[in-house]
């Protein structure tokens, strides 16, 4: 890129290439009249994928039918789009996302939120797996999370901006729902499922935190640490679109406990509490759509 011109026209062009994929994804929909247009979209993370399973007379598109969406490489992220009812709701469930150190700029990792946009979403669910920083929490805890620290060292609203979108200085006061979250924590408190709340650290990955980043992340108040969401949460806040995310402790981190990390341990701990997520998501994201409106 050779000039403030070419990257003014990448950030106008990413409009056209978000239409273009909603138009494909439209497509699809025609084929089953019926679903309507997604009122509310849900992005399932590491192992989490199994929700999208819960919906019926499904549309299932893999990210490699939708133009310019990106393709998650990790373990435990299926790379589909799943469109069905959930009761009368019609869901878009994201089974996967790609992430910056599959080699994404935080620009294209969000790209899917600006697709989703375009497609109508006014509510967006994000859910993924998480170390957990807090010693308060125990392995397979939810939390909510009520504000994020952005360590990746970029931001995907970088470059000029697209005011279709959205205004050049997005406020991010309010990254996540206070009134999301007090559903959330009435739905759960329903179910009998423990729910905190907490602060979430996004790095880029893909190593695990060394106990010193554990220790630092700590004290500058983060209760949990991870390698997405936060571009995702941006760009949607960017649009207008209103955020609940729930982060699945999958891990205790580094220097917390005695042993070592690994992404078996991640997808282990996201098929033991299934059930729970699933009940959750099925309470909350109803009662989400009827506050939006």
């Amino acid at each position: 890129m050779n000039s403030y011109a070419d990257a003014k026209h990448l950030a106008l062009d990413e409009f056209t290439r978000a239409e273009s994929a909603a138009l494909v994804i439209r497509m699809q929909l025609s084929q089953k009249p019926q679903l309507g247009a997604p009122e509310i979209a849900v992005v399932l993370g590491s192992g989490l994928g199994a929700f999208a399973e819960e919906l019926k007379d499904s549309v299932v598109i893999p990210y490699g039918d939708i133009p310019n969406f990106p393709r998650p490489t990790a373990i435990g992220h299926a790379g589909r789009m799943v469109i069905g009812k959930l009761g009368d709701l019609t869901v878009a469930a994201m089974q996967g996302r790609a992430h910056q150190y599959e080699g994404y700029s935080s620009r294209e990792t969000a790209f899917p939120v600006r697709v989703l946009g375009q497609l109508g979403v006014k509510t967006l669910v994000i859910t993924n797996a998480a170390g957990g920083i807090n010693p308060d929490y125990k392995k397979g805890a939810l939390v909510l999370l009520s504000d994020h620290i952005n360590l990746q060292g970029s931001n995907p609203l970088n470059g000029p901006n697209d005011d279709r979108f959205g205004v050049r200085f997005p406020d991010m006061s309010e990254a996540y729902c206070r009134n999301y979250r007090r559903i959330a924590l009435n739905a759960a408190r329903q179910l009998g499922i423990e729910l905190q709340e907490g602060i979430y650290a996004a790095l880029p990955g893909p190593s695990y935190e060394t106990p010193a980043e554990i220790r630092y992340l700590r004290t500058i108040g983060a209760d949990m640490v991870g390698m997405s969401t936060v571009p995702e949460v941006i760009v949607a806040r960017h649009m207008g679109i209103n955020v609940l995310a729930i982060s699945c402790v999958t891990n205790m981190a580094a220097g917390l406990f005695e042993g070592h990390i690994n992404h078996d341990e991640v997808l282990e701990t996201g098929a033991r509490v299934r059930d729970t997520i699933c009940s959750l998501l099925t309470s909350v994201l109803p009662a989400l759509v009827s506050e939006s409106k």
